[in-house]
């Protein structure tokens, strides 16, 4: 009488086969191939004595379910912490969708904040007020500000870092 065939027999007897029961669970554009290839490291690693099983071909099929199921929790998991970071980012104003569009809370934090911007800047001297509309609101570079109004850019640039104090410090309140 023979002995049954090992689990490693058994394994390049059915590798076909076992990538067909991959494929019909997981569709052709699966990582097929690699679960195919964890099964014989799994298989490979196990010691003499579990290799010689009285049904090598139907312990094979456990070990591969259970590959499945495997891949399948971790799949879970990882949808879980995504779901986790999204509620999260929501939570805290970053927008968690991948087309990068502001959440809702986020346009309301941003206009509040553009109006205390803009009341800061109405209280600004004239000159230092329309320096900074013309650069931060029309994007006019500080050497076309300085062309423009017949200033240097150092004078501009003053301007700037002035308007830019004061809204800082009426944000900061």
């Amino acid at each position: 009488m023979t002995s049954p065939p090992t689990l490693v027999e058994t394994y390049l007897l059915q590798r076909q086969a076992m990538t067909r029961f991959f494929q019909s669970r997981l569709g052709a554009e699966a990582d097929v191939e690699d679960l195919v290839q964890e099964l014989y490291l799994k298989v490979i690693a196990l010691d003499a004595e579990q290799a010689q099983v009285q049904n090598p071909r139907a312990y094979l099929y456990r070990l591969a379910s259970n590959l499945l199921i495997d891949r399948w929790r971790g799949w879970q998991r990882s949808r879980q912490r995504d779901t986790a970071w999204r509620d999260a980012a929501h939570v805290e104003g970053v927008t968690p969708e991948a087309d990068g569009a502001p959440s809702p809370e986020a346009i309301v934090i941003d206009r509040d904040r553009l109006e205390r911007i803009v009341r800061v800047v109405q209280k600004l001297p004239a000159r230092t007020q329309s320096i900074f509309r013309l650069h931060k609101f029309d994007g006019v570079s500080h050497a076309e500000v300085a062309a423009r109004l017949g200033i240097s850019r150092s004078s501009v640039e003053k301007h700037m870092m002035d308007a830019l104090r004061a809204i800082t410090e009426k944000l900061e309140r």
